[in-house]
């Protein structure tokens, strides 16, 4: 009796929906080209991120190194981004990392996915809010701060005066959502905004080479006493100088908070049914504006570093105020107006990802059916609006800076890595027509009438994927994000390892060991040879490179972020076991 339970438990939890015909080629609502896929891509990705993270990581985590975490968050964005174009082309419906896990492998990681992915935009809208904060100071001379802070202190608790802003900006962001809950979002406005960003955000790479010193990224003891400031033994937090102040470390940790500079390619997937020819464009889209974002936040790290000494950089720094520095004061408020258009695009560009999400998982009642009511005329998730307007502007109220750009990034990478982990699975599978109820069953036949053998292991018998193989490559895949995540926790340790300590060296080689083996038994599996317009090379080897960068990147994380996250997740399982198991759709 509790076996039948037990496995019924189980089989809801991989549950799978049947998905309906996409919509045809010739379809009138087919009207997005992938020049506006790229607008819609790097007017998401491109935002308010640039203006506030760079001097934020130079500052107290990375100093000029802060070009390298760029460069390594964007590589791990482009595996992401392989592994997005390749599902996406083989699941060609609207939707996000949710969809495609709810199709490959069950509800529960929908659900998780789903949720990470809440998380990232919620904390990034969140960001958006603070920097907005930042923008109007920057605007009204830091005025509007100033006033309020003489206005309200001896009335408010201290928490309310170090955030005398929020006002400003959670009013102007609620009339942004009012905007959106009366008119669709116009590819034209857009692709202006994205022209007007990258215009200045060129302005400043071209300033940093013409302004810039190179001297800033190899500061030493001289220029800090120079500066006024102590010897750098009592420096503390500005670290020791040189084009790493904060060491390896440092980086690590830089790394992990400027991959919430790339949140918001992924949102060109929720547009899918509205491209023409989505199997080429979609990829095509998600690679061009990757790149075009690297090049412009690499290109605007290493002019802002050239600028200015990374020491000078404090708490809310922007990136107009490098100008100031220079003495360039016009070129401070052509910088601003940058930073306001960002503002404006970033709010707008997370608009319709996350209602998307919202309102597909209350449909598939994983959430509260509220979540899904539509406001008559413009089919905008009205609770959802209301709900996501109160959350955000309540963690910009009660979170720093460096906390949100944490939570925002340790969902995306989260999600990121299941993504790769779905690729992995699909690219494994017997071919599907529907991906639906169907295949599933068939799938759960399948292994019965074949014989699991060492031999069959390494040297399958059929060239093509076979349901017995399929489900060798999901039991391979779950081990390995296993072992993957074992291996990340003891390389977090790297300082004992490199003190040679046998037994953690010995913990190292086996987990080694254990998933180069089972990278092989994957390997050895037929694959799918449905022609796809994008695939990811090498399989499995770059997916398994995804998730173990993203997993690595997410140990750089604080106690504290992990502990937020926790209690993030704790809510969301609470909300599933009490709701989403019981009334889900699928049910």
């Amino acid at each position: 009796m509790l076996c039948q339970a037990l496995r019924r438990f189980g089989q809801k939890l991989v549950r799978r929906p049947m998905l309906k015909e996409p919509v045809a080629e010739n379809d009138p609502r087919r009207s997005l080209s992938t020049l506006n896929l790229v607008a819609l891509g790097v007017g998401s990705t491109v935002g308010v991120g640039v203006y506030v993270l760079v001097g934020e990581v130079a500052a107290s985590q990375a100093g000029p190194s802060i070009v390298i975490c760029f460069l390594a968050a964007g590589l791990s964005s482009m595996l992401a981004v392989l592994c997005y174009a390749e599902i996406s082309a083989r699941v060609p419906h609207s939707g996000s990392a949710y969809l495609y896990s709810h199709v490959t492998i069950g509800e529960l990681w929908a659900f998780i996915t789903g949720w990470n992915f809440i998380l990232s935009y919620v904390a990034g809208t969140a960001i958006v809010i603070q920097a907005g904060t930042l923008a109007f100071d920057i605007l009204l001379g830091n005025q509007n701060s100033h006033t309020l802070h003489e206005s309200i202190t001896q009335q408010v608790p201290r928490v309310l005066v170090e955030h005398p802003n929020f006002f400003v900006v959670s009013f102007v962001y609620f009339l942004i959502e009012l905007q959106t809950l009366r008119f669709s979002q116009s590819f034209m406005v857009t692709k202006v905004i994205t022209l007007v960003k990258l215009l200045v955000l060129g302005f400043v790479i071209i300033s940093g080479f013409i302004k810039g010193d190179l001297h800033n990224w190899k500061l030493t003891e001289k220029d800090f006493l120079k500066a006024g400031l102590n010897d750098t033994s009592t420096l503390g937090h500005m670290g020791s100088g040189g084009f790493a102040p904060f060491g390896f470390k440092g980086i690590l940790r830089g790394a992990a908070a400027c991959f919430y500079a790339f949140i918001g390619f992924d949102s060109i997937v929720t547009r899918v049914e509205e491209a023409r020819n989505p199997q080429h464009s979609i990829p095509m889209s998600i690679v061009i504006s990757l790149f075009i974002c690297f090049f412009l936040y690499f290109g605007v790290s290493v002019a802002l570093t050239l600028m200015v000494p990374y020491y000078q950089f404090q708490r809310g720094s922007t990136l107009p105020e490098a100008f100031l520095h220079i003495g360039w004061a016009p070129a401070y408020y052509v910088v601003a107006f940058g930073f306001l258009c960002s503002l404006l695009a970033n709010v707008l560009g997370f608009m319709v990802p996350i209602h998307q999400v919202i309102y597909r998982m209350a449909q598939d009642d994983f959430l509260f059916p509220a979540l899904a009511r539509v406001q008559t005329g413009t089919c905008t998730p009205l609770m959802a609006n209301v709900i996501f307007g109160i959350i955000a502007p309540i963690m910009a109220f009660f979170f720093g800076l460096t906390d949100l750009l944490d939570l925002s990034s340790i969902g995306i990478l989260l999600t990121h890595s299941l993504v790769a982990i779905y690729v992995l699975i699909c690219r494994y599978q017997p071919e599907r027509r529907n991906w639906g109820n169907e295949s599933e069953m068939q799938e759960e036949n399948g292994p019965a009438a074949e014989r699991l053998t060492l031999q069959g292991l390494l040297f399958p018998c059929s060239p093509n994927p076979t349901p017995l193989s399929g489900w060798v490559v999901h039991v391979c895949s779950s081990l390995l994000a296993l072992l993957l995540t074992l291996l990340c926790l003891v390389l977090a340790q790297w300082p004992v390892l490199l003190s040679g300590d046998p037994v953690w060296i010995s913990v190292v080689v086996v987990l080694l060991v254990l998933i180069i083996g089972i990278t092989v038994v994957i390997w050895r599996q037929p694959q799918s040879s449905s022609p796809l317009p994008c695939k990811v090379p090498a399989l499995p080897l770059l997916p398994l490179l995804s998730i173990f960068v993203d997993v690595y990147l997410m140990m750089q994380m604080t106690g504290g972020t992990w502990a937020q996250f926790s209690v993030w997740m704790l809510i969301g399982f609470a909300v599933y076991l009490a709701y989403g198991i019981q009334y889900s759709l699928f049910t």
